[in-house]
């Protein structure tokens, strides 16, 4: 049977909004102690959508990483940020799973990935591994619970993907035991003006709208009195029974005099999508308060499949004289639901906020490329960087310029491009392009040098300038002193900083020969373990060289003695 295109349209509709089944109970936990979460899945987090679970690990580190699955290890990484270090292990049923921030690995996998590391003489290395190369069994020891990368805290970083398509999907679908009888908290409701003639309340601005809570639990907003094409907002999270940690919600519906407008859920996403969260939360009022307000609605540029049901992409066209019932449920994965009525009348009055919109005389359109000169610097914007058109606000500047602010997201890199050549050489050579925060701190972006011509990409919009950084970093013995005897140390650390631009790269040495130094960012320490290697004698020379963005560089030397 050969299909017509509106035949494979709805085909691909159906696939798109099918109910998934994940195998439950082939995977066994990945820790020993029971199930607590920090974070769960989709939650809204910065640019990104989360990818997995934050398991507790009752505020230690060190805990036993088991393999949920049978499998083999196909990727391990360690690296300064993100993950820190992480394993992926890939199961012959068609999932991987993934395990971040960990202290350490398992003895066997920490003598395979230190001897990558010894040999090319690197903190930071990534592994691919050939399936069977590193077997792992059923509940198998792979590593210890840590703090590593861009944790915040001790807590095991567990996902599971699809292995083909790489898609993150939530671990809880899998069977693992979380208790959870507490229902989503809801804590804003929001309406919006989306068409030129609406208004909410006798404004076209961003309203808030009160509630209250009723005998049976659920919520009862105050009437909302409407024209025009409008939608709505609200700002709630989620929490497990046994922790206070203010999650995301799995789903949120939205129904209008009981049809559905509105389905989506945190079942599983790409990671390709991920950054489309900007279009699904108000991004202007997240900059302003750091508060996430969820849309019902769909607004331009949002590219997410999260979606099951979308009724005129979520929005509400009021008519004069009409009534509606509009009903929000949120949900969590055990069934735990938190319901929200919304009474809504047709009715146009004369307004009394009106919706400013800042006009500059820059007036931005997404879909093409976008070039301006602001003086000592210019911008370019491919097309598609924004998801929809805006008045910029752009100031030129001899040093420093404006390139908007953070009401807007970004949704692909642009380039910002100084002309350097006003500087002398000495001077260009120690200077970057930096990104001044609210208190016009210069923080360090990664700057590419062409002769007189100083650029970087980024996707932050804000206030840029050229830096001059003319400081080495330093270098602190952290828990020995010169000369002195280290025989039962574990362990050598000491602390590097850079103040400016930033520490770019580091070694070290002992007796000549490079030694491996762990580096923890959050705490601006490195860290050599005396396990890694044998030296004969008892006198140890070490040589320890930092240097940051900008070339500069300090060495620490010092001698210590050990048997």
């Amino acid at each position: 049977m050969k299909l017509t295109g509106f035949w494979l349209l709805l085909f691909f509709s159906m696939s798109l909004f099918a109910q998934e089944e994940f195998p439950k109970g082939e995977f066994v936990p990945p820790l020993d102690i029971p199930l607590v979460l920090a974070g769960n899945f989709g939650e809204l987090r910065s640019n990104h959508f989360h990818s997995g679970i934050d398991i507790k690990t009752q505020q230690r580190e060190g805990l036993p990483i088991y393999s949920v699955g049978e499998g083999s290890v196909t990727r391990i990484k360690v690296s300064l940020w993100g993950y820190g270090k992480v394993i992926y292990v890939t199961h012959p049923n068609g999932y991987t799973s993934v395990y971040g921030h960990l202290q350490k690995f398992s003895p066997e996998l920490e003598a395979h990935i230190k001897k990558i590391q010894y040999e090319k003489q690197a903190y930071e290395v990534e592994i691919f591994p050939d399936y069977g190369e590193l077997p792992v069994a059923k509940g198998g020891l792979i590593a210890y619970s840590g703090n590593t990368g861009g944790s915040a805290g001790p807590h095991l970083h567990f996902e599971i993907r699809k292995t083909v398509s790489e898609r993150a999907t939530n671990p809880l679908l899998y069977g693992f035991e979380v208790r959870d009888a507490t229902n989503p908290t809801l804590l804003g409701l929001y309406g919006y003006s989306l068409s030129a003639d609406a208004q909410i309340n006798r404004s076209n601005d961003l309203v808030q709208i009160n509630y209250t809570k009723q005998p049976d639990g659920s919520y009862l907003a105050n009437t909302v009195y409407a024209s025009g094409t409008i939608g709505f907002g609200v700002n709630a999270y989620d929490r497990q029974d046994l922790a206070a940690n203010k999650n995301g919600v799995y789903s949120i519906e939205q129904l209008v005099n009981g049809e559905m407008y509105t389905k989506f859920d945190f079942e599983q996403f790409s990671f390709a999508e991920t950054r489309y969260i900007n279009t699904l939360i108000d991004y202007d009022y997240f900059g302003k308060y750091r508060k996430w307000i969820t849309k019902c609605f769909r607004s331009p540029g949002n590219a997410l499949t999260i979606y099951r049901e979308l009724k005129n992409d979520g929005k509400i066209v009021v008519a004069e004289g009409m009534s509606y019932t509009v009903e929000i449920l949120l949900k969590d994965l055990d069934g735990n639901l938190t319901k929200l009525v919304i009474p809504v009348e047709g009715k146009q009055q004369p307004l009394e906020i009106k919706k400013e919109e800042k006009r500059t005389s820059n007036y931005l359109i997404a879909k093409r490329p976008n070039n301006y000169d602001l003086g000592a610097a210019k911008v370019y914007f491919p097309a598609n960087t924004f998801y929809e058109d805006f008045y910029i606000d752009l100031k030129n500047g001899t040093d420093t310029v404006t390139v908007h602010n953070n009401s807007v997201p970004a949704h692909r890199d642009f380039t910002l491009s100084f002309d350097a050549s006003r500087f002398a050489p000495e001077d260009r050579e120690k200077m970057f392009i930096a990104r001044l925060d609210g208190r016009l701190r210069p923080n360090h972006t990664t700057t590419y040098r062409r002769d007189n011509t100083f650029t970087t990409r980024t996707r932050n919009l804000g206030v840029y300038t050229l830096a001059k950084d003319t400081v080495a970093p330093t270098i602190k013995a952290k828990n020995f002193k010169d000369k002195q005897w280290l025989t039962n140390y574990r362990y050598l650390s000491l602390t590097i900083r850079d103040d400016l631009s930033g520490v770019d790269s580091y070694s070290a040495t002992l007796n000549g020969e490079w030694i491996l130094m762990e580096y923890e960012t959050k705490t601006n320490t490195i860290t050599y373990n005396f396990e890694d290697k044998d030296f004969e004698g008892t006198q140890y020379d070490l040589k320890v060289t930092v240097m940051d963005n900008v070339g500069n560089s300090s060495t620490f030397t010092s001698t210590f003695y050990r048997k």
